[in-house]
């Protein structure tokens, strides 16, 4: 088990990576005022071990699972319920699941009362190399995703490979995306990556959960609140990712962030930024996890909703590609070049498919 410190000018939180991490950490909250937030998933799954960790009558939200309830109006029923559990200033918010629940309890608990204190124990591979560090949190709105949120430091994570083994192969991938999102800009990360045997092996995992908390904790201490790029990096496959995701569904976040890996190195390569050997690595991992990349229709309207990516200067799309091992870069793209690029990208996907 290993202890990752976090220190920012808002807070500092201490990250619990490893086995054994959740017996260790959880309960030493059961005596204070919680409140916990999860989904119907993870309930049906840990609900003894919630109620025995935490106390029989310890007051809890159950959301249902799944993107739609990181709303606005499931953070007024979190609120709503906070406020009838009597819950005080000194309580702590406990969220207990993947990236929609971390988010939304986490968003709840910046606003309850001016802000209480708030522990995340991530539940999925995703949540818990990436988006339960950091301080991130958020609701969609008006099918904008993340548009409503704060930057709020959870005083603990607890991540603990114990929750990855009820997880279905689907969550497995997704959390890989985010992995190699890390690779690409870890040269550590990405050795460990290029020369693992099988990136779904649970030792394997274990070990690599910890490197991307590291790297992240590392970049957000630099730039908390996303002020001078350091913190865009991690941004990398999300602005084509995200626009895809809102747009056609149906596959998880992570597959997404896979996918629009694929499409953006495609850019990175077109204009000489990622190249050879590097390239045809990062590809390869990509189809390694998603073993076919999907080709999609009515593009160019896909992507206008990149036009409203929070991290766009005027005008231009931002996309982060990686460049040398273990570095990225930013290319700036006008709308419409942006679409041909992707379009092309598609293009020479289909003509492969035809092919084999």
């Amino acid at each position: 088990m290993t202890d990752i410190e976090l220190k920012t000018q808002s807070g500092d939180s201490v990250i619990h990576c490893g086995e054994g991490a959740f017996s260790a950490y959880a309960h030493g909250h059961a005596s204070r005022g919680v409140f916990i937030v999860t989904d119907a998933n993870v309930f049906s799954l840990y609900s003894d071990l919630i109620r025995k960790t935490f106390g029989e009558k310890a007051p809890i939200k159950i959301l249902p699972a799944g993107e739609t309830s990181k709303s606005t109006r499931y953070l007024l029923e979190i609120i709503q319920a906070m406020l009838e559990a009597d819950m005080k200033r000194g309580c702590t918010v406990i969220a207990i699941g993947g990236g929609v629940v971390g988010d939304i309890a986490g968003l709840a608990a910046s606003l309850y009362m001016r802000g209480v204190n708030l522990v995340q124990i991530p539940t999925t591979l995703l949540s818990q190399v990436d988006s339960s560090v950091g301080g991130k949190t958020a609701v969609d709105f008006k099918n904008v995703k993340n548009l409503i949120g704060t930057f709020y430091q959870p005083v603990e994570v607890i991540a603990d490979p114990l929750f990855l083994e009820t997880l279905p192969p689907r969550e497995i991938r997704c959390g890989l995306g985010e992995i190699i999102k890390y690779g690409a800009l870890n040269a550590e990360i990405y050795s460990k990556l290029k020369n693992a045997e099988d990136l779904t092996n649970p030792h394997f995992l274990a070990d690599v959960i910890t490197d991307c908390i590291r790297h992240k904790a590392e970049v957000v201490a630099r730039d908390e609140h996303d002020l001078n790029g350091i913190r865009k990096t991690l941004n990398l496959g999300h602005t084509t990712g995200h626009a895809l995701e809102l747009y056609y569904g149906r596959k998880s976040h992570g597959e997404f962030v896979l996918i629009g890996m694929y499409y953006e190195l495609y850019i990175a390569h077109s204009y000489g930024v990622c190249k050879g050997n590097y390239y045809e690595n990062l590809i390869s991992l990509i189809t390694r996890v998603l073993k076919k990349i999907p080709v999609y229709e009515d593009m160019e309207k896909a992507l206008t909703n990149a036009v409203h990516d929070k991290k766009n200067p005027d005008g231009k799309i931002s996309v982060i590609v990686p460049g040398i091992e273990g570095k990225s870069a930013e290319i700036l793209l006008d709308f419409n070049e942006y679409v041909s690029l992707l379009t092309e990208c598609g293009n020479v996907l289909k003509e492969a498919y035809g092919k084999s």
